[in-house]
């Protein structure tokens, strides 16, 4: 629809309903030097159908899961902040468990897990040599501080460039 004021030369052009809805409608994104962030963080991710093996694996997952919608940045460890491997290193000293600051190290820890034995709390790494990591959290999902893109966010495990995984707790 286009529509001309009287004794104007401003025309306007109306381009469908202008309603939004959903995630369209709450989605706002904030812009600092250096680093995206969003305005809110995202609600926390429903719980999956599948038990953590352990109180300490529930404690990571449950603290990851929290994270959702934080800001990336390299060397990032919490609060407010991560990379990846600060993330799992942060969730799981929530659980009493210390990982050190490097996804390259954490590989090296814990039991090995396949892919089909996967269980929340089991960390999963990524390229090789090992240079991601994220936490998984059951169906098939893992949470992860992928880049400045994305921040921490939950999303398929089935990522490009999966490699394995490992049981910490």
């Amino acid at each position: 629809m286009v529509t001309t004021r009287p004794n104007s030369r401003l025309r306007t052009r109306r381009l469908g309903a202008g309603l939004l809805t959903g995630a369209a409608a709450s989605l706002a994104i904030g812009l600092a030097p250096g680093a995206a962030v969003a305005a809110e963080p995202a609600p926390a991710p429903a719980a999956s159908s599948t038990a953590a093996p352990s109180a300490a694996a529930q404690t990571a997952v449950d603290t990851a899961r929290a994270q959702v919608g934080k800001a990336y940045e390299y060397g990032g460890a919490g609060p407010d902040t991560f990379d990846c491997s600060g993330l799992t290193q942060y969730a799981y000293r929530a659980a009493g468990i210390e990982l050190p600051h490097s996804s390259r190290s954490q590989s090296e820890m814990g039991t090995p897990v396949s892919r089909d034995q996967l269980l929340p709390g089991d960390l999963v790494f990524f390229y090789e040599p090992v240079s991601h990591v994220g936490i998984y959290v059951g169906d098939g999902q893992m949470v992860d501080a992928g880049n400045e893109s994305t921040g921490v966010s939950q999303r398929s495990v089935d990522m490009e460039g999966y490699s394995f995984a490992r049981r910490i707790a």
